[in-house]
């Protein structure tokens, strides 16, 4: 009897210890396949820089330079999320994994923390291979003088991309033309989301501000959810303001050009530089567009909270730009874009840069082409276009 029962608690003892080291090896496993991936970047370097020292980092150094480097991460990510409408934001998916212990078949599910970033339009169809003089950035670019519309820099100019908030300023116009109060309260709804990019906003669903705060907001940074708010407002309703966008557009020429949605957050939004220069001469005629949209910085209260905004252009505060009127844009099928009207030795021009790669190489490939002016310009460059020459 003792000898049966010894045996039985023998049987149980086993099968408990054998599952509880399941459980173990489960929970371990779930935990690494969750772990961030910047903590294996970090961790993965580390011994490489240790190995030149010829010593074998400490688990508590390793731990210290994983956290570091995930802290100041969070804090870049959080910074250029709170300035930047315009800028890319980290796409977070979740994908299934499955392994097996034991013998037992197990599956968790895990955040992806980074994707790739898809082509733009201008590289799926060669743009950027143009060649240029001063190894612009930019796959577009366009540099006219506003009075004479003497173009002085061509780089496929006639090439029709995806424009992204660079709507925003045809938007303005649009509104500015319908004469509605500028006090008129605006609220932000869930029609006002984005449902196509899935971008987020510091605009939560239920804010109200005046149309001019929002018309302020969505020139200065880009302001998305202000933009699809002032069309929703407009007499007849969104369709109705998208269909007075593209009228507005055929009025002034902008054969190349097609909106889709006021914001810029759809690929369908298309243009030409040389269309561009047209629409950002017709901005410049509106004072209120020229004055927030070279705003530096601006808070609203929306009545819930107030919301210190700044401009998503690093060179209005650059004292040595005398700037008339600008505007940025990105969307993955653009690329980073941006549009201006500037002063350069008491010549006015427009500038117009598209799907440059890189977050800050517009301003870079915008300073290159003041640098050429400033020089003189000693020699007009131009790039063939898909058509033939340019001019």
């Amino acid at each position: 009897m003792k000898t049966d029962m010894f045996s039985s608690l023998k049987v149980m003892h086993g099968a408990a210890l054998s599952t509880a080291l399941s459980v173990a090896a489960s929970v371990v496993i779930a935990a690494a396949f969750a772990a961030p991936v910047d903590a294996f970047a970090a961790s993965a370097t580390a011994p490489a820089t240790s190995a030149k020292a010829g010593k074998k980092p400490s688990k508590k150094a390793a731990a210290e330079q994983v956290s570091s480097k995930s802290s100041k991460a969070a804090k870049d990510v959080k910074a250029a999320a709170k300035n930047d409408d315009d800028q890319p934001r980290t796409v977070s998916k979740k994908r299934r994994v499955s392994y097996t212990v034991n013998g037992r078949h197990h599956s968790v599910v895990r955040r992806v923390a980074f994707e790739p970033r898809q082509p733009s339009v201008g590289t799926a169809f060669g743009l950027h291979e143009t060649p240029d003089a001063l190894m612009l950035r930019s796959s577009v670019a366009y540099v006219v003088d506003q009075n004479t519309s003497e173009s002085l820099f061509d780089k496929n100019s006639r090439a029709v991309v995806p424009i992204a908030s660079i709507t925003k300023l045809m938007t303005a116009m649009v509104v500015l033309d319908s004469k509605a109060a500028m006090t008129e309260q605006i609220e932000v709804t869930d029609e006002d989301r984005d449902y196509e990019k899935n971008t987020g906003s510091r605009l939560s669903v239920g804010s109200v501000l005046s149309r001019e705060d929002m018309l302020h907001i969505a020139l200065m940074a880009s302001e998305n959810r202000a933009a699809a708010a002032l069309s929703r407002y407009f007499p007849g309703g969104r369709p109705a303001f998208m269909a007075a966008m593209n009228a507005k557009a055929k009025a002034l020429g902008m054969s190349d050009t097609h909106f889709e949605n006021p914001t810029g957050l759809t690929s369908q939004n298309v243009s030409s530089a040389r269309d561009l220069v047209k629409m950002v001469n017709a901005a410049y005629q509106y004072p209120l567009i020229r004055r927030f949209s070279t705003d530096r910085s601006y808070e609203v209260y929306t009545g819930k909270r107030t919301i210190a905004y700044n401009s998503t252009n690093a060179l209005v505060r650059n004292p040595t730009w005398d700037i008339g009127l600008q505007k940025t844009g990105f969307i993955n099928e653009a690329g980073e874009c941006l549009v201006m009207q500037a002063t350069i030795h008491d010549r006015p021009m427009i500038m117009v840069l598209l799907d440059s790669s890189g977050k800050y190489s517009r301003f870079a490939d915008a300073q290159r082409l003041r640098t050429w002016l400033d020089n003189g310009g000693e020699q007009r460059i131009t790039s063939a276009d898909a058509n033939g020459a340019g001019t």
